[in-house]
């Protein structure tokens, strides 16, 4: 990838991240998860890293902040997410993808509920506050699973049908070239 399109692709997925939190949307149904994901994949784990962080920090100015606690347990679980990211990259198929965005959304699901039960006050401080966390939160994973695995198709299959149809226009131009040089 030329630096033109590494920096269009990065400005792409960063107001996709800010958009699809800030505009109305269904509770957790937002792209941030497929943002770590794929940027890991495509880009390098660090700058997953930088991507993810910077769409997050953004987005938070016109969300608004909440308890430090619970802010470093949703950041960390997205950063987990880019190193998943990076590993799928190692044997990147349909498989690992969609295996990559499941393990993120179960990875926010119990580590932010987790973090709301241990750092908020809307749970009493016990194995039951715990549970009614993870469940109540329910409606909340299955609208998260479904948008990572929206975004996630979204983000994965426009690139690979960018690449594809690249690949096919500079063959396509290889090809009229061999071809005019060879009528002269």
């Amino acid at each position: 990838m030329n630096k033109k399109t590494i920096i269009i692709s990065t400005l792409l997925v960063i107001t996709l991240g800010i958009l699809g939190r800030i505009l109305p949307h269904p509770w957790n149904f937002t792209p941030i998860v497929a943002i770590a994901l794929f940027s890991s994949v495509y880009f390098s784990f660090r700058y997953g890293l930088a991507i993810f962080l910077v769409t997050m920090i953004l987005s938070d100015v016109f969300i608004g902040f909440y308890e430090w606690q619970i802010m470093l347990a949703v950041y960390a679980s997205f950063g987990v997410t880019c190193l998943i990211g990076y590993l799928v990259r190692q044997k990147k198929n349909i498989f690992t993808i969609i295996g990559g965005s499941l393990s993120g959304s179960i990875l926010f699901y119990f580590l932010t509920n987790w973090a709301v039960w241990q750092f908020g006050t809307m749970y009493a401080k016990t194995f039951s506050g715990l549970m009614q966390s993870y469940t109540l939160a329910l409606p909340f994973f299955k609208n998260m699973l479904l948008g990572d695995l929206f975004y996630t198709g979204l983000l994965f299959g426009l690139y690979e049908l960018f690449v594809h149809y690249y690949k096919r226009e500079e063959l396509n131009n290889k090809i009229l070239i061999g071809v005019n040089t060879h009528k002269k």
